[in-house]
């Protein structure tokens, strides 16, 4: 009987010293990419801007004037960027930008908009920041509401997934940001 005690107890104190079990925390990726340095933008297009000099810029085949790709070799990411003369047709072509985010909310855990202005460069629009696996993380407009219309978006070169483009994103938001603040117009 004593046996029985003594290997009773040993067991209840080897089980009893075991730490419990703790979950492991969230983690994310730890990219670091290098700190943007900022160039100006400036070909023969009706605006001009700072763009990051780890972007390429290149003009699509086949798209009209003043459309342009900025290519983010290293992210594997592009900001599509179009421009379009306001000719009478204003309140169609805020509509178009208003719904091309909205277009996302199916993947999209939220959208979240942000109204800018700068009156000193005449420049007001919307930056649109989209959180979840939506096909786009970033979209913006910014126009002088009489002559100048320009869109940006940012797309990855990946299936969409949150968490793993979530750094690369944010990375492209602050250069969205940067450049809309330096649009000037021509």
């Amino acid at each position: 009987m004593k046996k029985g005690k003594f290997l009773i107890l040993f067991f209840w104190i080897m089980i009893s010293c075991a730490d419990d079990p703790q979950p492991k925390p969230k983690a994310y990726l730890a990219l670091e990419y290098p700190e943007a340095i900022y160039e100006l933008y400036d070909k023969n297009c009706p605006f001009v801007f700072e763009k990051s000099k780890w972007a390429n810029a290149e003009k699509p085949r086949g798209s009209e004037n003043c459309w342009l790709n900025l290519n983010y070799d290293l992210l594997d990411g592009t900001i599509f960027i179009t421009y379009q003369k306001v000719d009478n047709n204003l309140d169609s072509l805020l509509a178009d930008a208003q719904k091309l985010p909205l277009q996302h909310t199916i993947k999209a855990d939220a959208i979240e908009g942000d109204i800018y202005t700068n009156p000193y460069n005449n420049t007001y629009g919307m930056f649109y920041e989209v959180s979840g696996n939506a096909a786009s993380q970033a979209q913006f407009y910014l126009t002088d509401s009489v002559e100048h219309f320009l869109t940006g978006s940012v797309y990855f070169n990946a299936q969409p997934n949150f968490d793993s483009i979530f750094p690369a994103a944010a990375y492209l938001k602050k250069d969205i940001r940067h450049l809309m603040e330096t649009v000037k117009w021509e």
